[in-house]
């Protein structure tokens, strides 16, 4: 711990050479990438060149674990993104690209403000797209993560396969401190997997906001098919009682744990309008003053998850979203 301290300090401002071609974990990596990707000599080659400039940046791997969806409350994280400009900026993003987002809408189902809110709460609708190399970012959590390595080793691995096929040079892609791209901040696997050219100019492009709207709607519906957006159907439903819920009532799962009619059957107050069988869960978002509040979330708002597991995130999500169309509904 204190030598990774040490590491930290001393890197906290520049990154430092890394030279992971020569890391132990990267004949792993090429192996991959010859096998299951089948990358020729020169590729593996232009592969083992793009790893020895890639830089330590172990700030990265502090943020990863602090994140504010982790250590923030409802109370504070909320106002990161439902903000009058956040509003503002995001009526703006809709009237500007309205086509794609009607577009979207019709082959999708999912409605033009809770794409736009997506993107805000992402990226501020692409005014912050992430400053840092991803071939940095994902080699630093790849090979060095305590934890989490696995994940961002395969996400290093997709993203040489993304370069290659889509023509990106690896050491020019930037991103969030985990590796996350454009204005949709798509890890390089869903890059390839559920990324669009939504505006058919030949080219996949999540930094162009056409693309990004098409994939945003493309990922909630074609991600997990356990989460898949449904057509119509809210995110969320209030409880019709200042009661607080009981507490053997399993809360803020990531996949909807019960039915509306177990939610009623251990004694939550879902609206009446609601059918019994439609799955669901039930929400606790913490304040300051240990107080919470309750909600009911519905299939739509485990799509969100999708995107991000975190509750924080998906009711901002959910929040902006709401504000965006009653804006857009006032005369």
């Amino acid at each position: 711990m204190r030598f990774f301290t040490a590491l930290l300090l001393a890197c906290c401002t520049a990154g430092a050479a890394a030279d992971y071609s020569g890391n132990t974990k990267t004949p792993q990596l090429l192996q991959t990438l010859k096998t299951r990707y089948a990358f020729s000599p020169g590729e593996l080659d232009d592969v083992r060149a793009s790893l020895k400039q890639a830089q330590l940046l172990p700030q990265l791997i502090h943020s990863e674990q602090t994140n504010k969806e982790k250590t923030l409350t409802w109370e504070d994280y909320k106002p990161l993104h439902v903000t009058p400009a956040n509003i503002a900026n995001g009526l703006r993003f809709m009237q500007e690209q309205k086509k794609w987002l009607d577009l979207a809408q019709e082959r999708y189902g999912v409605p033009p403000e809770v794409v736009t809110a997506l993107i805000g709460v992402e990226t501020k609708y692409g005014a912050y797209t992430g400053k840092f190399r991803v071939l940095d970012s994902l080699s630093t959590l790849g090979f060095d993560h305590p934890t989490r390595a696995p994940f961002f080793f395969e996400e290093l691995t997709q993203l040489f396969v993304l370069c290659r096929d889509d023509r990106f040079q690896p050491t020019a892609l930037r991103g969030s401190y985990a590796g996350a791209m454009g204005l949709a901040q798509f890890m390089p696997s869903n890059y390839r997997t559920l990324a669009l050219d939504f505006d058919g100019d030949g080219r996949t492009d999540l930094w162009s906001p056409a693309d990004a709207i098409g994939s945003v709607a493309n990922y909630l519906v074609n991600y997990d098919p356990q989460r898949s957006w449904r057509r119509g159907q809210a995110l969320l439903a209030g409880i019709d009682s200042p009661t607080p819920p009981s507490a053997e009532v399993t809360r803020n799962a990531k996949l909807p744990p019960q039915t509306v009619a177990a939610l009623r059957a251990a004694g939550v107050a879902a609206p009446a309008a609601l059918p019994g069988d439609t799955p669901a869960g039930l929400l606790e978002l913490s304040h300051n003053n240990g107080a919470s509040e309750y909600w009911i979330a519905l299939p739509n708002f485990y799509a969100v998850m999708s995107y991000n597991p975190r509750v924080f995130y998906a009711m901002a999500v959910t929040s902006l979203a709401y504000e965006l169309k009653l804006a857009e509904d006032s005369p």
